[in-house]
């Protein structure tokens, strides 16, 4: 259920927001939808990739963060507020109403009392609240530049499938399908006016950023892996206990 209403100052006063990081806030996705604008900061930690919607099938950008359906393997680190956390995640559970903001109240984030006020005492926005209404700004405009920079690669052909295959030490194989990158040997052979293109709109540089954020897989995978191992772990001192 959702109740998503205008928000307001005199009605959602003393409104509190759980802004916090949680897999039960549903930040436990392993692939989230992103802007180009966020690929400085995600090309550190995330693989980006596209995939297509399964509802229109258009490409979207996104920051690959888990293997299995449910998991995400940073959320420790964003519980720390060590790594960067997508604005679509962050925005949860604000909406837009034309230039305004709405607010969803039905979401199991609102009304937490140990949450984040929107509002101070006076009727201004909080810094929370501020950095939210910062958030859609650049959602808006980052989405647009998106879809611009997703309709050039598809004019040049520049996206193709990646096939994402990797083992564990449990035994098991993941294989991840449905994802998309970019074709780095048609890039090399475009012509110098397309190139000079594609860097006099900034999309040069984002096309590197997403070549660049492929050396993260080894990453991704190790720290599967190194879950993995401390389930087994645990699961054997069970058992020794057990047999204790």
């Amino acid at each position: 259920m959702t109740q998503i209403v205008p928000l307001n100052s005199e009605t959602h006063r003393s409104l509190k927001v759980d802004a916090r990081a949680s897999a039960t806030y549903c930040d436990n996705q392993r692939f989230v939808e992103v802007m180009v604008s966020e690929f400085p900061h995600l090309v550190v930690h995330y693989p980006i990739l596209f995939s297509k919607d399964p509802r229109t099938g258009q490409f979207y950008c996104g920051a690959m963060l888990g293997f299995d359906e449910g998991e995400n393997v940073f959320l420790e680190e964003w519980t720390e507020r060590e790594f960067y956390r997508p604005l679509s995640l962050q925005r949860i559970p604000f909406y837009a109403h034309g230039p305004d903001l709405a607010i969803d109240l039905d979401h199991p984030r609102v009304g937490v009392e140990e949450g984040k006020a929107l509002f101070t005492t006076s009727g201004q926005p909080t810094r929370y609240l501020e950095s939210i209404m910062y958030a859609f700004q650049s959602l808006k405009s980052g989405m647009e530049v998106t879809q611009l920079f997703i309709a050039k690669l598809l004019e040049l052909k520049l996206i193709e499938p990646i096939d994402i295959e990797a083992e564990f030490d449990d035994g098991t194989t993941r294989k991840c399908v449905g994802l998309y990158t970019i074709n780095q040997e048609t890039v090399s052979k475009l012509p110098d006016a397309v190139v000079l293109e594609l860097f006099r709109r900034d999309f040069l540089r984002l096309i590197y950023f997403m070549i660049a954020s492929l050396k993260q897989f080894p990453i991704l995978a190790r720290r599967k892996n190194n879950r993995i191992l401390k389930a087994t772990e645990g699961l054997a001192g069970v058992r020794a206990s057990a047999v204790e």
